[in-house]
């Protein structure tokens, strides 16, 4: 199982879920699925997240 920190990471920048997706170039929609587990993101989202968020894709993401 994967496990993200995505929507504590998000509310460290200030960031909505819409402002999140436009920055990397995905939907509002993506981001909350992402963010609840029901999607699990591309390895070049993944990274494209970690960047944004200025954190490691392993800090944004736990494998459990």
């Amino acid at each position: 199982m994967l496990e993200n920190t995505i929507k504590v990471q998000r509310a460290k920048k200030s960031l909505t879920q819409e402002q999140l997706a436009e920055l990397v170039g995905v939907t509002r929609k993506t981001i909350n699925t992402i963010e609840n587990g029901k999607f699990v993101p591309s390895a070049l989202l993944a990274i494209k997240l970690a960047k944004v968020l200025e954190v490691t894709v392993e800090e944004l993401f736990i494998l459990k």
